[in-house]
């Protein structure tokens, strides 16, 4: 009976030659990368039981005439332990492809032997065989990936777990987060597409230590870190010039240790609302606290309008020149010449508008100051968002 009638023959043989055939397999393996340097007894233990089951898969192949079962389980759980071992993809696919090349020789040879198989049926086997190859090593590149994605999946869901708890003061083991908590640090949070690159390129620029914490779907943390403080103004800068268009950037101030570590992403959190009804791409916690503060107190939001922008609002416009006026007084630090540079207007010009302004308020603007910028700024982020908060 010709073996290209029935593969039981040739696998017969080739069974008979099993152990030679594993072992030779194996050293083959061994040659493509020791797998003892993956630090893993039970991997390298694996690998044995794995190239059995595969020898044993390819020969049952032959028996069914090139019929495919199931991939054998012990293959599959192979590749989810190479991938937990740390083994390269390459390494793993490699060592398939030339163990398939090496049980490739073993068959030519017992067909030599034999002598009555003619060359378009062994064309045939051999081709049955490739597709067997092909089709074991996509199912272990899968099955690998898949084990990658969720151990992956499963490291940065315990990052965001040991971060959440150090923020609410629990003790946690730290090693996992792979970042100084004892140095200075400057908390960002990013709201938005691709934030990740674009705060690595930051860190690169800045020399700094960076601690990475996808949130949730929309949401990144971030801390950069040293041993030397820096200014936030220099982090704010650098990132006006290279922060990317979509995601806006919202910076706390330097904070040193566990606890400035803390302060800083607290920082940031409690600007995140100011950010999210301004048009600016970074936005730092120093510039916007107080508005930060004011919108979650109703009552301050409503008493600011009533005292400040109610009584600017009696003039013809609607107080629009005069609240312009007040911003760029504030902005020009109190410099009235300044002020009227930038509005393009004469000094006694800026001068008489202040005193209307007081005289509408009751106060001078000196003295309340803080007040009034907290209030023209209300107004503002009132307005970018539709006019929101609801009092303004």
């Amino acid at each position: 009976m010709r073996l290209a009638a029935d593969g039981s023959n040739l696998a017969g043989r080739l069974r008979e030659r099993l152990p030679e055939i594993e072992q030779a397999i194996l050293t083959r393996a061994y040659a493509v990368s020791d797998p003892s340097l993956a630090g893993d007894p039970d991997y390298v233990t694996g690998l044995r039981t794995a190239v059995s089951a595969a020898v044993g898969y390819a020969l049952a192949a032959m028996v069914n005439r090139g019929r495919h079962e199931a991939i054998p389980a012990t293959l599959l759980e192979q590749a989810r332990h190479a991938a937990r071992a740390g083994v390269p993809l390459d390494t793993v696919l490699r060592r398939y492809i030339a163990g398939y090349t090496l049980l490739g020789d073993f068959i030519v040879e017992e067909i030599e032997r034999d002598g009555s198989l003619r060359p378009v049926d062994l064309q045939r086997l051999l081709r049955a065989e490739a597709a067997l190859l092909d089709r074991v090593i996509t199912a272990i590149a899968d099955e690998y990936t898949a084990e990658v994605q969720r151990r992956s999946r499963s490291s940065e869901r315990r990052r965001v777990e040991a971060v959440e708890k150090l923020l609410d003061s629990e003790l946690v083991d730290t090693t996992p987060l792979d970042y100084d908590l004892d140095g200075w640090h400057i908390a960002a949070l990013v709201s938005g597409p691709a934030a990740e690159p674009a705060l690595r390129q930051l860190a690169r620029d800045l020399d700094r230590r960076l601690l990475l914490i996808s949130h949730d779907e929309t949401t990144t943390w971030a801390w950069f870190g040293g041993r030397r403080r820096i200014e936030c103004s220099d982090l704010a800068r650098r990132a006006e010039r290279t922060w990317p268009d979509g995601p806006f950037l919202v910076l706390g101030e330097p904070g040193q240790g566990l606890s400035g570590w803390r302060l800083t992403h607290q920082q940031a959190a409690a600007a995140l609302p100011v950010a999210l009804r301004r048009s600016s791409k970074v936005v730092r916690y120093a510039d916007v606290g107080l508005l930060a503060s004011a919108l979650q107190d109703e009552v301050l939001v409503r008493s600011l309008k009533h005292l400040y922008l109610e009584p600017l609002a009696e003039e013809r416009d609607g107080g629009e020149t005069l609240r312009e006026t007040l911003r760029a007084y504030f902005a020009a630090e109190g410099n009235v010449s300044s002020a009227a540079a930038a509005l393009g207007v004469t000094r006694q010009t800026v001068t008489n508008r202040l005193r209307v302004a007081e005289a509408r308020i009751g106060r001078g603007v000196d003295t309340c100051g803080a007040e009034l910028r907290a209030a023209l700024g209300l107004q503002r982020l009132g307005a970018a968002a539709g006019g929101r908060p609801a009092s303004f």
